[in-house]
């Protein structure tokens, strides 16, 4: 399987992106690596990167979107940060990607289990630890947390139902937030240009679900 060129890139659309994706994880799923030569690869990008994809995804060691969609070097942007959320660096990462590099597809990656978002749940917890810049990192999912909780649910990463919906929302309000925050990109995807989406990684099966 060869790097893809400037050529093969300009070839790809959006949806063909996405598609990528979906049969890579299938592969994965299935213990079908497609035959790669890494060390070809190597060679074949060292004057330049053609990706197709961007992919925002959690720091957990569990989730490396090269491995997950079966995809080899010079093949997406991989962006990571536990809980998997933007901020202005991340959004001019991604308006590199796509705007400069010529991706096609932005994908928010979250997965069940967060320790982020248990973190989130947990805040009480971390703040007594006294890790400030911890306890800063997950008071981004306080929102989150927020619009979904019942009156009277229990607060706690052993809520799996609770922390589960926090997943998705999470997933969720970080479209929403690179749509409004990056005029670039939102623009390149009312044009066309570009689609954002959402999924959601599956610790335990290895399957990715397109939300």
């Amino acid at each position: 399987m060869k790097a893809h060129t400037l050529e093969t890139q300009s070839t790809i659309s959006p949806n063909k992106a996405l598609q990528f994706l979906k049969e890579g994880n299938h592969r994965f799923v299935s213990n079908l690596k497609m035959n790669r030569n890494l060390l070809e690869q190597v060679n074949d990008t060292r004057e330049g990167q053609f990706p197709f994809a961007v992919i925002l995804s959690c720091i957990d060691s569990r989730t490396s979107a090269e491995l997950l969609f079966d995809q080899g070097l010079g093949d997406i942007f991989s962006i990571r940060i536990a809980g998997n959320f933007v901020n202005q660096d991340i959004l001019g990462s991604m308006e590199f990607g796509c705007k400069i590099a010529g991706c096609k597809l932005i994908v928010v990656l979250g997965h069940s289990k967060c320790g982020a978002l248990k973190g989130g749940l947990d805040a009480r917890n971390i703040e007594n630890l006294g890790m400030e810049n911890l306890s800063h990192l997950i008071g981004h999912f306080e929102g989150c947390i927020n619009e979904i909780i019942n009156e009277n649910e229990e607060r706690s990463s052993y809520n799996e139902d609770l922390l589960e919906r926090l997943n998705v929302c999470n997933i969720q309000r970080t479209i929403k937030e690179i749509r409004q925050q990056s005029s670039t990109l939102n623009k390149m995807e009312q044009e066309g240009s570009i689609k954002i989406v959402g999924a959601n990684y599956c610790v335990e099966s290895g399957a990715v679900n397109w939300l």
